[in-house]
């Protein structure tokens, strides 16, 4: 019973803030998703990630485990879903992309800090640092199909993510003074992301349930099962191991549907995945988090 209650303690907030998002769009009250999205990948998004980077406490040796842990599980995801999708015969650029990058920004951050707090936040932030540079420059280069990958480092949360680890690196922090205007400014990334989670969710139109399903299903298995593996075989301590499956298990993101729209991917495919694997993380992530902690 005490599980439960603590397990329900992590979920509600997110999920309140979720179907404040939801319900709004539903009552027809305006939502500007596009203006939203921008203002917090951006400005807010890259000032959470900058901040949390260079006031991390993590010791060096975890902190470098880490790395090497979310780098190695992104590679085999990529190999393994790309081998899915040949095998499928079905569109590189529509579903590799969605079927990598989970939502370890709208729903991984806010589940590590309600779950570990401000501890497992600074590895969370770790973790979608690198997922941030990798989905920035391979993941739109894989939707897009632009050929200059030196374009592709214009991304805000890329460079939000290098200086942060920089000067946590360095040991380097920034005056006082801008250091609290960033934290500031990045405290509105989380609640406004939830928000507008819940009314993307209720503007997407899915399509093709029943291969969705397929799709999803195997995606958040391998995600899952290799989490698991690369943090046994590299020996994680418990927190950064809970962290490290927790955000690699989540489901497929907005952002994924948002990038498909733009670059006229199949958006309504994407939008099935997205609609389908939140819907089941809502079954599945409760038990993961009764097992981490």
């Amino acid at each position: 019973m005490i599980l439960i209650l603590t397990v329900f303690k992590i979920i509600f907030p997110i999920f309140f803030l979720g179907a404040i998002g939801f319900f709004w769009e539903k009552l027809n009250k305006d939502y500007p998703v596009e203006f939203v999205t921008k203002l917090t990948m951006n400005i807010a998004l890259p000032c959470l990630i900058f901040t949390s980077l260079m006031n991390t406490n993590i010791q060096s040796e975890i902190l470098n485990l880490l790395i090497v842990s979310t780098l190695v599980s992104y590679f085999l995801i990529t190999f393994l879903c790309f081998l899915f999708v040949r095998l499928k015969q079905i569109s590189i650029p529509t579903f590799l992309s969605p079927m990598v990058f989970g939502n370890t920004g709208n729903l991984g951050l806010p589940l590590a800090f309600f779950a570990f707090s401000n501890d497992g936040l600074s590895y969370a932030v770790i973790i979608f640092a690198v997922m941030a540079i990798f989905s920035s420059t391979f993941g739109i280069w894989v939707v897009s199909g632009e050929k200059n990958l030196l374009k592709l480092l214009k991304e805000p949360i890329a460079w939000g993510a290098l200086l942060g680890s920089l000067l946590l690196y360095f040991n380097i922090q920034t005056p006082i003074f801008l250091t609290r205007s960033l934290e500031l400014t990045g405290q509105i990334a989380i609640p406004v992301m939830l928000i507008t989670l819940g009314v993307s969710v209720a503007r997407l139109r899915p399509i093709n349930l029943s291969q969705g399903f397929i799709i999803v299903g195997y995606r958040t298995l391998v995600c899952l099962l290799i989490a698991t593996c690369i943090s046994l075989i590299l020996n994680l301590p418990s927190m950064a191991k809970a962290i490290l499956i927790l955000q690699l298990s989540t489901p497929v993101s907005v952002t994924s549907y948002l990038i498909s729209e733009r670059f006229n991917r199949d958006p309504n495919e994407v939008a099935s995945l997205v609609i389908i694997s939140t819907l089941l993380s809502i079954l599945y992530i409760p038990v993961i988090l009764s097992i981490l902690i």
